[in-house]
């Protein structure tokens, strides 16, 4: 067996061997700069690593050290990446990222494996995000956050990269992809919110990233069920930042579009919005009822203290790890959705509304 075994690894050695000749000859460099190139080397400029890297990614090439140093007890260190958008540079004092982070922190200690964290370009994520792995530092990837770039995820998992993502389930995906389910949630919040007797429900959120076009896929199906008709001027598309939720009040009201009630597309959206309705002289919630998602810690101690759909935040964590040591010891890691929560505070509460 032991033979069997041998023999196997021999066999894997040189056909990786082979595979690299091959990109260095349709690369038209040595299978020393292709080492390189795959190793994140300096000594190779950038134009020449990206030909190399798209060519490896086409032959399906993976070097596969993560795997080979585990089995050899070698390496216990996980990557985590959170991505970041070069124009809006979403802070990592995100209390959702923050939060996030500390989940996977968590079930990675409790399985014995230490997290190596980082922070890349968006722009840059197909080959940053495998490179620790293709030189061998970490054995396995979790990414929060596809930020739009589904085909390059599809890249890594193709050529055989352990990789976990959070976000949201789409059409055709091969990477693994845990997260919650945006429909429901989209559908809990604006359900909650005509039930209040509110009839103009303004969506805060960039629907250009997945998983908040779910959540305005769920809105506008609870919309039409109630036979309400979904109105553009309402949808206003707000980056994850502080100014966000500000900034979508502000557009609002030069539309001079009239409405009831705020579902916002995370904790920090919906606050911000409040504070500048107030700025604007109106009440929440007795002018506007406001719904945010997360359920970050904060929401339950502002004021008024916030109602929202709550993710499993550290669940997530816990399925991300589970998934990503199933799939470095071999076994399938099948996607999952985790199920959303509504959670009723004052800021959309049980009130009677006459506007």
């Amino acid at each position: 067996m032991a033979k069997a075994r041998q023999d196997d690894s021999s066999s894997d050695t040189a056909q990786r061997r082979l595979q690299m000749a091959d990109i260095a000859r349709l690369a038209g460099v040595s299978t020393a700069t292709v080492s390189r190139a795959l190793n994140n080397s300096p000594l190779v400029n950038a134009e020449t690593r990206g030909r190399i890297l798209e060519l490896a990614a086409s032959l399906k090439y993976s070097i596969n050290i993560g795997a080979q140093n585990l089995r050899l007890k070698q390496n216990r260190s996980i990557s985590v990446l959170i991505p970041f958008d070069r124009k809006s540079h979403q802070n990592l004092t995100d209390p959702f990222l923050l939060a996030m982070l500390g989940s996977l922190a968590d079930a990675l200690t409790e399985q014995g494996f230490d997290m190596l964290f980082s922070r890349i370009p968006v722009d840059e994520l197909g080959a940053a995000a495998a490179a620790p792995f293709d030189s061998g530092r970490v054995v396995g990837i979790i990414l929060v956050g596809q930020w739009g770039r589904h085909e390059e995820l599809n890249e890594l998992a193709a050529r055989k990269v352990p990789i976990v993502v959070w976000g949201a389930q789409l059409p055709r995906q091969l990477y693994c992809c845990i997260g919650s389910d945006n429909v429901s949630g989209g559908t809990l919040a604006t359900e909650h919110l005509l039930a209040q007797g509110r009839r103009r429900i303004a969506f805060v959120g960039d629907i250009d990233l997945p998983e908040p076009a779910q959540r305005y896929r769920g809105h506008c199906e609870a919309l039409a069920r109630h036979g309400i008709a979904v109105d553009p001027r309402l949808q206003v598309s707000s980056p994850f930042l502080p100014r966000g939720g500000r900034e979508a009040v502000e557009t609002l009201q030069a539309r001079g579009v009239d409405y009831d009630a705020v579902f916002a597309c995370s904790d920090l959206l919906a606050m911000t919005a409040i504070d500048s309705l107030r700025g604007h002289g109106r009440r929440v919630p007795d002018d506007v009822a406001v719904v945010g998602y997360d359920d970050i810690d904060q929401s339950a101690y502002f004021h008024p203290r916030l109602t929202t759909i709550r993710q499993p935040i550290g669940a997530a964590g816990r399925a991300m790890v589970t998934a990503l040591l199933a799939m470095i010891d071999g076994a399938p890691a099948a996607s999952a959705q985790l199920p959303t929560e509504l959670v009723v505070r004052a800021s959309a509460g049980e009130h009677d509304h006459n506007g």
